[in-house]
């Protein structure tokens, strides 16, 4: 389905420490809703209730080793990803930082929100030393990889049994994108 709505005056994504009020985490959780019922979800099939999704996202900003990153037009927010850092026993791959659960309201998509949301995301990787950068993601998220591609992700991989969606079992392809030269 495409949406026509205006371009936004504004434009932007951030990382969120808190919910400064009640609105940003309610937008947050319909966006993930539209993004859900769209076949986005990631993860979730159907959408829980909005306070289950209100209550995820609070969660979310009490794990140290992760950083939401949300993207807004004209001061709403309708997207977001999760920045997971490897926990503090992981020496090994503490070079590797993880993007998850990217989204993009779908009548907020086609203004480069969700690319936006993806360049704050690897500046904060970037800015906090990590080398590289992962993501995976559904075969049939084929917006989302194209996206992936055309910033420079590179797929090295791909999981023959990576989803089970409404009953059939997806693939999934693994990319990675360096961060330092």
């Amino acid at each position: 389905m495409k949406y026509d709505l205006p371009p936004p005056a504004t434009l932007n994504a951030e990382r969120i420490e808190q919910f400064d009020d009640d609105a940003d985490v309610h937008a947050l959780a319909e966006a993930a809703t539209a993004a859900i019922l769209d076949g986005g979800g990631f993860g979730w099939v159907k959408p829980p209730k909005a306070a289950l999704l209100e209550q995820y996202f609070r969660g979310v900003l009490l794990v140290p080793e992760r950083e939401l990153i949300v993207g807004r037009m004209d001061g709403v927010i309708y997207g977001a990803v999760q920045l997971h850092r490897p926990s503090r026993n992981n020496e090994a791959q503490a070079l590797a930082a993880h993007l998850m659960h990217h989204f993009v309201a779908p009548y907020a998509r086609g203004h480069g929100l969700a690319r936006l949301i993806i360049e704050r995301a690897e500046e904060h990787a970037r800015a906090a030393g990590y080398q590289v950068l992962n993501l995976d993601v559904r075969e049939t998220q084929e917006a989302a990889i194209a996206l992936y591609e055309a910033a420079g992700f590179i797929r090295w991989g791909t999981h023959p049994a990576y989803a089970r969606v409404k009953g059939k079992t997806l693939r999934g392809h693994f990319y990675y994108k360096l961060l330092q030269k």
